[in-house]
C-alpha cells in the first residue's frame, strides 16, 4: 500500500483509518507488546515519520484502536445479550445468563481483552493530554453503553452496575495475560503440571469471576 501526500480533511482520514486497520491485522498476529511503529509503517506504506503525522506515538494507535474496537463489540454484545438473556428468568437465573454470555463474547476478542490489559501501564504512558482526554471521552461513552446493556437485562444491579461494567474489563485484561504464555512458560507446564495454576482458560475463568460479582451484587430478600 502507498499514499500520496494528504491534501484534505478526507484524505487524511483515509491515512488514519489505513493506519488503524493495518495495526489492527497486526494483532491478529502478535500481542500488543511487539507491535512497533517501524513494523507498522512497513506494512501501512508510509514513512515512519509519516505515520507520526497522524498519531504521536504507537500508544496513541493503540488507544484510538481499543476505543474503536470496544464500540464494535458492545454493538455486537447487544444483540448477544438479547438472545442469551431471557427476561422472564428470576435475577439470579439471568445473572447466571449473562455471565454466560459476556464471558463467552470477551473470551472470543483476545485483541481487545489484551488491549485492556496494556491500557493503563503501557498504552497511557506515551501520549499527550489531549490524547489521554479524547481516550477517556471515548472510554466513558462506551462504559456508559454497556453499563444500559446490564441495567437492561438485570436491572437489579441498579446504581452497581458502572462498578461492575469496569471490573469486568479489568478482569478480562488481567487474565489475558494469563491465557497465552510463551514457549518456555508452556514447556515448565508440562513437564511439572503442578505449576500450571496460572496457566487459566480465558473464557472459564471469565465466567467464573463474571457471575461471582454479579450475583454478589444483587439484592437480598
Amino acid at each position: 500500500m502507498t499514499f500520496q501526500r494528504a491534501r484534505s480533511e478526507e484524505q487524511r482520514e483515509v491515512r488514519r483509518r489505513a493506519i488503524l486497520e493495518t495495526t489492527s491485522a497486526m494483532l491478529d498476529e502478535m500481542p500488543v507488546a511487539e507491535v512497533t511503529l517501524n513494523e507498522l509503517s512497513r506494512r501501512v506504506g508510509l514513512a515512519k515519520t509519516a505515520v507520526l503525522r497522524y498519531f504521536e506515538s504507537r500508544e496513541a494507535v493503540l488507544l484510538d484502536l481499543m476505543d474503536d474496537r470496544t464500540a464494535t463489540w458492545l454493538t455486537e454484545l447487544e444483540q448477544e445479550l438479547a438472545r442469551g438473556v431471557d427476561s422472564d428468568r428470576p435475577a439470579v437465573e439471568r445473572a447466571e445468563q449473562a455471565a454466560d454470555v459476556l464471558s463467552r463474547s470477551l473470551a472470543s476478542r483476545t485483541v481487545l481483552c489484551d488491549l485492556f490489559g496494556a491500557q493503563a501501564g503501557v498504552l497511557e504512558r506515551n501520549v499527550s493530554v489531549e490524547v489521554i482526554r479524547r481516550h477517556k471521552r471515548a472510554s466513558l461513552g462506551n462504559l456508559a453503553v454497556m453499563v444500559d446493556l446490564v441495567r437492561r437485562h438485570l436491572p437489579e444491579a441498579g446504581d452497581h452496575a458502572e462498578l461492575f461494567c469496569l471490573s469486568i474489563l479489568l478482569m478480562a485484561g488481567a487474565l489475558s495475560a494469563y491465557t497465552t504464555p510463551p514457549p518456555s512458560l508452556l514447556a515448565v507446564y508440562e513437564s511439572e503440571p503442578a505449576l500450571a495454576v496460572h496457566h487459566v482458560d480465558l473464557r472459564t475463568a471469565l465466567r467464573t469471576g463474571i457471575i461471582t460479582s454479579l450475583v454478589g451484587m444483587l439484592p437480598r430478600s
